[in-house]
Order: structure tokens, then sequence, then C-alpha cells
């Protein structure tokens, strides 16, 4: 009771209605379009692990690690 009441009163109202407020900046992250594109990073990276794992050489694992957060930054990029 307390603590719900503290965190009406200290957390910025549209964080409880989770609706994307055109003065915040990171109003993108609410968006469905940057969800979507979070979920397939999401898949990108354990699609990535699973290869680290089977080829557990520290080169292969170094390449992927590099390419991945390349392919991650594209795919989240802000100007599409």
């Amino acid at each position: 009771m307390l603590i719900d009441w503290l965190n009406r009163q200290l957390v910025p109202a549209w964080t409880h209605d989770r609706s994307p407020d055109s003065d915040h900046p990171h109003r993108r992250r609410f968006t469905a379009k940057y969800r979507r594109k979070r979920d397939i990073v999401k898949n990108v990276w354990m699609f990535s692990g699973l290869l680290m794992i089977v080829q557990a050489t520290p080169a292969i694992i170094f390449a992927l690690a590099l390419g991945t957060t390349f392919l991650s930054f594209v795919i989240l990029d802000e100007t599409v």
C-alpha cells in the first residue's frame, strides 16, 4: 500500500499507462514497431549464442559476437 503510493508520487505518470509520451526522449522504446525489432534482435542473439556453443573456438565466438552486435545495431537503427 505504502509502496504503491510512493510509486505513484515519485515515478512519472507515463510509466503507469505505458503510452508513448511525445516529449519523452526514449519514446521509440514503447512503440510496437520497436518491440518487434527488439524481438528480432533477441532471436538473432539466441541463434548466434547457439552457434557459439556448438563451435566453441575463441575466433568463432569473437567473430560471431562482433557480427551479431553490428547486426543488432543495424536492426535497431532509428533512421528507418
